[in-house]
């Protein structure tokens, strides 16, 4: 059998706050949308037009309560993902419809302080450094988080 990639990688804006619920397994399910834009020169008038492409973003788990927690409308993110398309019964008219969505593997926060009316990155502890305004999730692996917590971590064990 032949190999495959299912690979998505968005760098955008959300368009508005997310939507967080929890399965009845007691799992959080973010929901989201990411705008991403295009700019297309107009071959008859010469002008430039940007193109606005919505895309359906979900993240469980984790990434879920951080996405609750951090994210909000206008904030800049990073996400690596995986696509997948979902369909139901529409309870209303009886059709089957479809939501073809990206699930997030990995998220980094791009937005700073201020951007987008929510604390920025640097501000959640999770920054790389001093100067840097990004926090990566990598939803991955199902590995407990503090592994490590008993790990004693000097200077010189950070890279930077």
């Amino acid at each position: 059998m032949a190999k495959t990639v299912n690979k998505v990688i968005l760098l955008g804006n959300l368009g508005k706050d997310p939507e967080v619920k929890f399965l009845p397994s007691g799992q959080a399910v973010a929901n989201f949308g990411i705008a991403t834009t295009d700019r297309i020169k107009d071959k008859a008038s010469d002008a430039w037009t940007d193109r606005t492409e919505w895309h359906n973003v979900t993240a469980y788990g984790r990434t879920a309560e951080i996405v609750r927690d951090y994210v909000k409308k206008g904030n800049k993110l990073y996400i690596e993902g995986r696509l997948t398309t979902r369909s139901w019964d529409d309870k209303e008219t009886g059709k089957k419809v479809y939501r073809t969505e990206i699930v997030v593997n990995e998220l980094v926060l791009l937005s700073g302080r201020g951007e987008g009316d929510a604390p920025g990155a640097a501000s959640t502890g999770y920054g790389r450094n001093a100067q840097s305004n990004t926090a990566s999730f990598d939803q991955r692996s199902s590995a407990p988080q503090d592994d490590y917590a008993h790990a004693e971590i000097t200077d010189d064990d950070i890279p930077f």
